[in-house]
């Protein structure tokens, strides 16, 4: 069921990407560059310089409950441990577009495209 909701999630994406003429992955572009530019000195491919066991991969984020975009934007909002605060560095859209593409990048092994 998460399956076909994802890929009707991507579709509809797409559609309406189309229907407005814009990119359709647009959103991960921008999470993809304000990611490089804030998170990528620690977590570059999904690591963790600081802490090694809690990476942005899938596995980890599991077993820390950090596997919702919701989870990841409290994180990357509050920060935690040695993890900064990110909120007065970016915006609440900023950071939704940064949680948005850990995620994708953690589901899809963090293979650069």
């Amino acid at each position: 069921m998460k399956r076909i909701f994802s890929i009707f999630a991507i579709a509809l994406t797409m559609l309406v990407s189309l229907a407005f003429g814009q990119p359709a992955f647009a959103e991960v572009s921008a999470g993809a560059k304000i990611f490089n530019n804030n998170c990528a000195s620690c977590h570059a491919g999904g690591k963790n310089s600081v802490v090694a066991a809690k990476t942005l991969k899938a596995d980890a984020l599991e077993k820390y409950g950090k596997n919702t975009v919701e989870a990841i934007t409290l994180q990357i909002t509050k920060g935690k441990g040695a993890m900064p605060n990110f909120s007065k560095k970016l915006s609440a859209d900023e950071i939704n577009l940064v949680a948005n593409y850990v995620l994708e990048q953690a589901q899809n092994g963090w293979v650069k495209g």
